[in-house]
Parts: structure tokens; sequence; C-alpha cells
């Protein structure tokens, strides 16, 4: 990649400049931001454009040096969720459209999300600028894991996205197994499927000053027994699953009640606005308000020591295309226990950094975290493990591998104009 060159981003259904764990915002958020600030490290200006979702900000705000966030004007500002969002997709494509017509010449658009990838298939075909795509998620993967209650991802997202598919120059995917769902699933041609695992930032989430040090700067007992769960508050990250598990902890082990405790950190997530709610009757009606504490979204910068503070953090999803929340709570030293699901199988290295779960069973989460609970020396030297493996996740690899990509997709486009004669 040229030292010149410059990237078009588009993630319109939620922006980097939110807060992560609300809303919409979580793990591609972090994603997005954190690739374009290591490619821009590296000489490759990325302008990110994302749907205006707060009348306070200015058009243009730069995120770091080298990277823009730039607001496209479509829809009400405010109120619009993402299942709404579908509707202005062709107002959000001629604003992008026009957007690129300026004066700067974008070499790649890369678009994140399926409703992202359908805004910048008309601007790719008429400008003729390649388009790379990364799903994050999949409807139909998502569709065959669905928690109790879950409403099913509508055909309409299924056939944006295999539409998104026919149209990319490229596929980006988190892991293996996701590019092999691509393929599977979505008829996607292998060859046009990258994989470029996400990262974590092993400057940020570290160790630190230990556990200890860690509990004390927020107050916890340096006896307690901490389990975490950190993420968005909505059916398919699981959370009930954490909190039914602690209930069937408590029940069978009574002695570990006095000093258990477990954080669920996060916010409502999208329409589930009474997610939080009711999961907090949930506690109540489980007897266990003692043992399970409810936190808002935590800062990133304070995020590392709440890692810290745990014993274990879990991640108790029904599907995730990878899973950063495991990445950052290893790079603190945290062992992870995570559903045996898409891309946790690579964020996690089983046995050795954490342990996987297979299924959704409270009774099973509850054997497998009050053994780890007992087993401190078990915990010691997943520890260990959780930070070797991590290591090996930085963002510069994931801005490495994905300018890879563009190299390649670019090398291809000139090629064919070569052959075609423009």
């Amino acid at each position: 990649m040229q030292m010149k060159a410059h990237i078009a981003t588009l993630m319109v259904h939620t922006s980097p400049l939110d807060q992560p764990g609300i809303g919409d915002a979580g793990g591609m958020n972090i994603y997005v931001a954190e690739s374009a600030k290591r490619m821009a490290a590296m000489g490759v200006k990325v302008d990110i454009f994302t749907r205006r979702a707060n009348a306070d900000l200015p058009d243009v705000v730069e995120l770091a040096p080298g990277v823009l966030v730039r607001h496209l004007d479509a829809g009400p500002v405010d109120g619009v969720t993402k299942e709404e969002l579908p509707q202005y997709i062709p107002e959000l494509a001629d604003k992008f459209t026009a957007a690129l017509q300026g004066k700067t010449a974008y070499e790649v658009i890369h678009s994140h999300y399926w409703i992202s990838g359908e805004v910048g298939m008309p601007a790719s075909k008429k400008l003729n600028i390649p388009l790379v795509h990364t799903m994050h998620t999949m409807a139909k993967v998502k569709n065959l894991a669905l928690a109790e209650g879950e409403t099913p991802e509508p055909g309409s997202r299924v056939r944006g996205e295999m539409e998104v598919v026919a149209a990319a120059s490229a596929l980006i995917a988190n892991t293996d197994a996701e590019a092999a769902s691509l393929v599977s699933l979505y008829s996607a041609c292998p060859d046009i499927v990258q994989v470029v695992s996400p990262g974590v930032d092993l400057y940020t989430f570290t160790p630190g000053e230990g556990r200890a040090r860690a509990r004390t700067s927020l107050g916890i007992s340096p006896d307690a027994h901490v389990i975490t769960f950190v993420g968005r508050i909505q059916p398919h990250k699981g959370p009930e699953i954490l909190i039914r598990a602690a209930a069937e902890m408590v029940t069978h082990s009574p002695h570990l009640r006095s000093n258990l405790i477990v954080y669920i950190i996060g916010g409502a997530s999208g329409s589930g606005k009474g997610e939080v709610a009711r999961l907090q009757e949930l506690v109540k009606w489980l007897g266990i308000v003692d043992v399970v504490r409810f936190l808002p979204p935590v800062a990133r910068e304070d995020l590392p020591n709440w890692y810290r503070t745990a014993d274990l953090v879990c991640v108790p999803s029904y599907s995730e295309s990878f899973g950063l929340v495991a990445l950052e709570a290893q790079a603190c030293g945290t062992p992870v226990v995570a559903t045996a699901v898409g891309g946790l199988r690579t964020a996690i290295a089983d046995g050795i950094s954490g342990v996987l779960v297979d299924g959704h069973d409270p009774r099973a989460w509850s054997s497998v975290l009050s053994r780890l609970i007992l087993e401190p020396q078990r915990r010691v030297l997943l520890a260990m493990g959780a930070l070797e493996h991590s290591s090996h996740f930085g963002w510069d690899t994931t801005a490495r591998g994905t300018l890879d990509v563009y190299d390649h997709v670019l090398s291809v486009a000139r090629a064919a104009n070569i052959v075609s004669g423009k």
C-alpha cells in the first residue's frame, strides 16, 4: 500500500465515536477505530463515514492523526434504530457517493456490516472503486443459534447480505470458521475471502500492577470471588446464562455465597431498552441480589482495571464473529469462560487461556465456574496462558493484514483495467 493511499471506510449504523456497550456500539466500533489508527500510523489516510446521530458534532471530527470521521445526513438525527435504518439506505448511498466525488481520490471502499455494504455498493459501481466488506455478524449464522425468545433476523437482511457478498471485490472474515460460513451459507467465491483476525490494544490492556492493586482502586475485597460480564445487555450476548449459573452456584455450594460477586457491565442494546430491568427482576426472583451487581458501560480507559479485578470473565454469547471482550480480558491476565461458538474458538485457547463451554445450560456453566473458582492454581496457569495467547493479536497485525487485502484488490483491479484498455 502506497503512503499516499486514502481509504473510505463505511459504518453507518453506529459511529466510532460512540461509547462501546451502549445501544448498537460494541466490538465493531473498537475494531474500526483501532485498525484505522494503526493504518494511519503506517501512512494510510482513513476517512470513516457514518450516519449523523448527534446534532452537536461537526461534519468532520478528527479521531486520530490521519483518521477523520465524516458525518452523512440521512433521516432524523435522533431515534433511528438499527432495525429502522435500512429504509434510509438509498439516501445514505446518494450522500456517500456525492461525498466520494469531491477532491479526495479514494482507492478502496471498506464497508462494515451489511447495511454499510448496501450503502457502499452504488458508489463502488459508479466510481469504479473496489469494495471490500467485513460482515462482523451474519444473519444466517445468527438465526441458527438464537437465544430463547429472540426474534430471527429478517429476510431483507439476508437478501442484503447476499447482494453485498456478490458485489464485493474482497470479503474479510475474522476467522477460518467465518470464512467457511461465507462460502457455504452465502456462496462467496473462496478466492475473494481473506482471514484477518481482530486485535487488542496490547499497550492499554495489560496486567498493570496486578489484581490486588486493581481491587484496591475499585474498592473490591481482596478475598472476593469475582466473575464479570462485559458487553451490550441483549439476549444474544447471554448475560442471563451467567445470572442463572450464579444462582446454581450458590444453591449447590452455599459456602461460595458470602464471597461471590458477579458484575454485569454494559447498557441496553438497540430496541431492547427493557432488558436490563428484566434481568434485574430475574436476579430478585432468583434471590441473588446480594451476588449480582449491575454497572453501566465503563469508559475504555477504566475498563482494564475491571478486567484485572476479575477471577474470571464470562462471554456466554449465542454466536460471535470473534469476541473482543475475550481478548481484552486475556491481555489483562484474566482467564475467560466462553461459549464454544464462532470466533470465540479462536479468541480463546481452550484449556490454555480459558475454558470453552458447549451450549447454554446454566447448570453446565455453574459446574465450570465453581470448579475454576475452587482451583486457584489452575487459574494462575490459565492467566499465564491468557497473556501468551492474547499477545498474538495486536491491532498492528490486523492493520497489516487489512492493508495486504487492499493491495491485492488494487493489483487485481489494475490488471483488469490494463486488459480492458482503461
